[in-house]
């Protein structure tokens, strides 16, 4: 027998015999245990690319008890927020999967369900704190290791997103990189910097905003600052609690699902540095001269690439807006229009791009555009799709005021200009010249359509 083992070691080489460890998993609790409530209790689980799929629960003081554990390679900390049904958070192996499909590193998922798992949401940020005491604890064990801080980067969700920035704190912002995924806004609206994340916890901070006006922290926190859709109403979740809990919880959770996306790079969302979300509706901040020659910020895990022009700014808010569901991310035109009508008009324009077999269309109605004679009217219009040959052009005219009489705009020239492709000539520009003008119909708006020469 000890001959044939001797001979298939021969033949197949060195192999690493492994023992099988029992897998490690996320605390599951549910709705009693957030009733009663939970003691806090923090649980680490590595996760590697020799072990994707098999938490290991980690030693806070034997660190070299697993030695999956490579303190030469990054470490990427995942700290969910508050639980209140105790159910572990469904987005968490989906996390893991995409970051070690990114990089060779150590990904800690911090499991502090036991105490975040508790209807008294007040309680719970107390524990936030002992959570963040926690884990500084256990990276100053990893520095005297030999780990690097700059090599570290804490994703913080909801709460947890203010977790990483009190553990930033306690290392003088010397931590590589913080992301904030939609950070809590109750309890921390209103509160200092020392009682809340902000820029100075890490080299980095990037912070993702989509319900500001609910569960969500509303003013920036970061570096950057990105603001979906505006940064509190998520298109495709719930406008009414007739809706039931995904009107509480969609616009909060949208959050996650836009990073994770950036992560396995389904979209790739470029996003406009500005002032407000109005200004960048109109139209008014697609100019990133101040970013050449990377261009505009693109959201998610790859804005690090352009850490060296945000540090320096100190804060900068970016706006995107996006579709209902994934793929999330929209194309940019700006839509020229010169018109002849003696008089102005007022109104709201939707376009469709038409290449044959598919059809992609934005509206622009967040606020009354005028069209005057022979002046060119500038529009942003944001594609659900991006089409790679347009054959044709269809418009819809809605007027302002449904109670005046009907009237007609007549169209001299449409130009599109893809926000995106300004290296791409033979894209760049789709040019509709007309001869002819334009009439309402019976309803309040009108449809043309014309086909490229």
């Amino acid at each position: 027998m000890m001959m044939f083992w001797w001979f298939l070691a021969l033949l197949l080489g060195p192999v690493d015999i492994y023992r099988a460890h029992e897998c490690d998993v996320f605390t599951y609790l549910d709705l009693y245990h957030a009733i009663i409530g939970t003691s806090l209790y923090v649980k680490l689980l590595l996760y590697t690319r020799a072990n994707l799929t098999c938490g290991q629960e980690l030693s806070h003081h034997n660190l070299s008890a697993q030695p999956q554990f490579n303190l030469t390679k990054p470490t990427t900390f995942v700290v969910h927020g508050y639980r209140p049904t105790g159910a572990p958070p469904n987005w968490l192996n989906n996390i893991i999967e995409q970051l070690l499909a990114r990089g060779d590193m150590n990904v800690l998922v911090v499991d502090w369900n036991r105490g975040a798992a508790n209807i008294n949401y007040l309680k719970v940020v107390t524990y936030s704190r002992d959570t963040a005491d926690n884990l500084t604890a256990f990276i100053r064990n990893m520095q005297e290791n030999g780990a690097s801080l700059s090599s570290i980067h804490m994703i913080g969700l909801s709460l947890g997103a203010h977790i990483t920035g009190f553990v930033g704190a306690k290392f003088n912002g010397k931590i590589g990189r913080i992301t904030a995924v939609d950070p809590a806004g109750p309890q921390f609206n209103g509160k200092p910097p020392e009682d809340r994340l902000d820029p100075t916890d890490a080299q980095f901070v990037d912070v993702v905003h989509t319900d500001m006006d609910a569960f969500g922290f509303r003013k920036p926190l970061g570096h950057i600052d990105f603001y979906a859709n505006g940064g509190a109403d998520q298109p495709g979740c719930p406008l009414t609690i007739l809706s039931g809990s995904g009107y509480f919880k969609c616009d909060h959770q949208r959050s996650v699902l836009l990073y994770l996306g950036s992560l396995n790079r389904t979209c790739n969302i470029r996003a406009f540095p500005c002032t407000s979300y109005t200004d960048f509706l109109d139209g008014l901040c697609m100019d990133c001269d101040q970013f050449k020659p990377a261009g505009c910020p693109v959201f998610g895990y790859d804005i690090i690439e352009w850490k060296e022009s945000l540090v320096p700014l100190q804060q900068t808010k970016a706006f995107f807006t996006t579709n209902k569901q994934t793929p999330y991310c929209k194309t940019s035109y700006w839509v020229d229009i010169v018109t002849w009508n003696r008089d102005t008009r007022w109104g709201y324009i939707t376009i469709k791009l038409h290449n044959g077999s598919e059809v992609t269309e934005a509206t622009i109605n967040h606020k009354a555009s005028s069209f005057k004679k022979y002046s060119e009217t500038r529009l942003l219009a944001q594609f659900e799709k991006d089409l790679q040959k347009v054959h044709k052009i269809s418009i819809k005219f809605s007027r302002v005021n449904a109670f005046k009489p009907k009237y007609k705009l007549r169209v001299l020239r449409i130009r599109l200009t893809h926000l995106e492709r300004k290296d791409r000539s033979v894209f760049r520009h789709i040019l509709f010249p007309l001869k002819c003008h334009l009439f309402s119909t019976w309803h309040l708006f009108f449809y043309f359509s014309l086909s490229c020469c």
